[in-house]
């Protein structure tokens, strides 16, 4: 009977203190499996965490390890050129123009253009020297437009080209040619009218005021920019 009451009292005991350490344990906490005896087991080891680093793709073997500033540019995009303005046939300056004196040649003449005249005026047209009555020639196809009688100019003769851009203007003509009238086509090398020393000109110094005007938009035939007519000169 001794062993017995010793066997009761030692499960009673046991009880008791499994009861009291259940008890301190945190109630979030799993509960430890026990065995037939009484003894928790114990946990089964937890997984190796991941680790970030290893899961990254790892570089080729014998590739260098570029980091995002080694990584070349990319290439800015290419702004292609603006295409070059197509000149406009109608503003080009004359050039290859006859010398208007019949048996003129270029090396006999001077640039007489942008050369003073007086205290506030400059030349703006080509004074070439010739005798009195030698042949003025039309130095361009085109047309006349006027006749003018003007006490600077003496007797002129205004001619455009054929797209009304340039006016060729020749003054201080001793006489016109015969039949020239306004309106009338005139090819290069036609006779247009006579060397003189009308206008203005000195009567010992007869010669032929020769200027090349671009005309405004209104094509007015005594209105213009004077431009020099010495480098379109045929030479």
């Amino acid at each position: 009977m001794r062993w017995l009451l010793s066997f009761v009292l030692g499960v009673i005991v046991g009880a008791a203190g499994l009861f009291v350490w259940l008890r301190q344990l945190p109630h979030d906490s799993p509960q430890p499996e026990l065995t037939a005896s009484g003894h928790a087991l114990p946990s089964p080891a937890a997984p190796p965490e991941a680790n970030p680093v290893a899961a990254q793709p790892s570089t080729p073997a014998g590739q260098p390890d570029l980091t995002e500033a080694d990584l070349p540019l990319r290439p800015e995009p290419q702004v292609q050129p603006a295409a070059a303005p197509v000149p406009d046939p109608a503003m080009a300056k004359p050039a290859g123009l006859l010398l208007p004196v019949q048996g003129v040649r270029y090396g006999e003449i001077t640039d007489t253009y942008g050369q003073p005249r007086g205290k506030d005026r400059r030349h703006e047209a080509l004074d070439i020297m010739a005798a009195k009555g030698t042949p003025v020639l039309a130095a361009a196809d085109g047309k006349v437009v006027k006749l003018f009688n003007s006490k600077p100019g003496g007797l002129t003769v205004y001619e455009f080209d054929p797209t009304s851009t340039y006016a060729y203007y020749y003054a201080h003509l001793d006489r016109y040619a015969d039949g020239l009238t306004e309106g009338k086509d005139v090819k290069r090398g036609d006779v247009i009218g006579y060397v003189g020393s009308t206008g203005n000109a000195s009567a010992e110094a007869p010669h032929l005021h020769f200027a090349v005007v671009e005309l405004t938009p209104e094509k007015q035939w005594w209105k213009g920019t004077p431009v020099d007519p010495y480098p379109m000169l045929e030479h």
